[in-house]
């Protein structure tokens, strides 16, 4: 029974040696808390997984997103990496759908081959690998979502950088009311998850001035069909619209809307890609549309070191790209990143990156912008910056009264 034919001998031997190989090459990484050799993490790399969408009706996010996380890194590598390991992302397109960003994410983990989880994009996407992250024990730093879910109740895996939804909302709604005198303020939202969390902002920011929305109208993820949801807002009146969707929806909404004389201030949260809705918006004049942000402008012309750096890199790494507001935060993300991976020291390890990220207090990204985690705070920046759209161009908000005159059709007035 102890006979084997010579060829299962050789495959034995040949897999034995495998195992031998594998060994030795772990063997100069840095161990985890268990012993085992921390995943994506070699002597010279250290390697994250990144799920966003590259395609599809939220592709321009996406790869905003990667562009602006990619700038920052390949200068760093460029400069010997941290700790002398480069950062390789393995960036994988999940078009903006949750059950792709659910098999990317099971690849990343169950593969075995990511140290971390970076710059995702989306809210129903990512609240659908939530889930894994403790149990996987797998950072995740940097989503572009404002989403609630991923910051209450607090989950020590999921580091964001930007302000929440419900700080966008609330300080739009606070403007509408004490700026402009509104009552009348509808929501148009994508019906999911993300806009979900958007209607709710909005609705708790209403009843702080003892209001609700007068109209509530949605699309389907991933279409445009945006009539139904129109017909019931305008038939409100509302003087000030919401909009909790993708720039190709809210771009044929409010189109639609100025075709048939309804012009209300239309109010966009951050995940709506502004520079694209501006592409697609630039034709209208008459339109007074507003759009907050998370970080500050990305142009040359301003003193924010960070922006600054950004439109450099970016120009230098991706000629002839346009900076934006998306790709500037996946760039804050990477920088982040970085502060992480180098405070967490040579022997690197999942819990001590978390514990490096949260030893972060008052991290300079420019004279006033600056950033603060903490055990239990991994939100990084709380402020809200507003822009508009003027004549296709988007340009700082400095004074909201501004928008009254253009607030008329059949919605306008206080």
């Amino acid at each position: 029974m102890f006979s084997q034919r010579p060829e299962d001998f050789v495959r034995r031997l040949m897999l034995f040696v495998l195992v031998l190989l594998v060994a030795a090459c772990d063997a100069s990484a840095p161990v985890d808390t268990d012993g085992g050799a921390v995943p994506g993490v070699s002597d010279t790399v250290v390697r994250v997984g990144s799920s966003l969408a590259l395609t599809g009706h939220a592709g321009y996010l996406g790869t905003q997103t990667l562009r602006g996380a990619m700038s920052c890194i390949r200068s760093v590598n460029e400069a010997g990496g941290v700790h002398g390991r480069t950062i390789e992302v393995d960036a994988v397109d999940d078009s903006y759908d949750p059950p792709r960003c659910l098999a990317n994410t099971q690849n990343f983990i169950i593969g075995n081959n990511v140290f971390a989880l970076f710059s995702y994009v989306g809210t129903p996407t990512t609240v659908k690998i939530m889930p894994m992250l403790e149990e996987a024990g797998v950072p995740l730093l940097g989503v572009f979502t404002g989403a609630n879910a991923l910051r209450e109740p607090f989950n020590k895996y999921i580091i964001n950088i930007r302000a929440s939804y419900y700080q966008e909302t609330e300080a739009a709604v606070r403007h509408l009311v004490q700026d402009l005198g509104f009552s009348r303020i509808a929501v148009f939202y994508q019906f999911d998850a993300y806009g979900f969390d958007g209607l709710i902002g909005t609705e708790l920011g209403l009843k702080r001035f003892g209001l609700e929305p007068v109209a509530r109208g949605s699309y389907i993820r991933g279409t445009q069909d945006v009539e139904e949801g129109l017909a019931r807002i305008k038939a409100s009146k509302a003087q000030a619209v919401v909009m909790v969707g993708t720039y190709d929806a809210c771009a044929r909404f409010i189109r639609r809307a100025t075709d048939e004389d309804f012009t209300p201030v239309y109010y966009n949260v951050s995940f709506v890609g502004a520079e694209e809705l501006a592409r697609r918006l630039r034709d209208l004049p008459r339109a007074p549309v507003v759009m907050s942000q998370v970080v500050p402008p990305p142009v040359a012309e301003i003193t924010n070191e960070s922006a600054l750096d950004y439109v450099r890199l970016l120009g230098r790494y991706y000629p002839g790209e346009v900076p934006s507001f998306v790709g500037l935060e996946g760039y804050l993300n990477a920088r982040i990143l970085v502060e992480g991976l180098r405070r967490a020291g040579r022997d690197l390890t999942r819990e001590g990156f978390i514990r490096a990220i949260e030893s972060i207090a008052d991290y300079p990204l420019g004279p006033d912008l600056h950033i603060s985690f903490g055990p239990q705070d991994h939100q990084g920046l709380d402020r809200v910056y507003f822009t508009r759209l003027r004549e296709g161009r988007i340009e700082p908000l400095k004074d909201w009264k501004t928008l009254a005159p253009s607030a008329g059709g059949q919605g306008g007035g206080s």
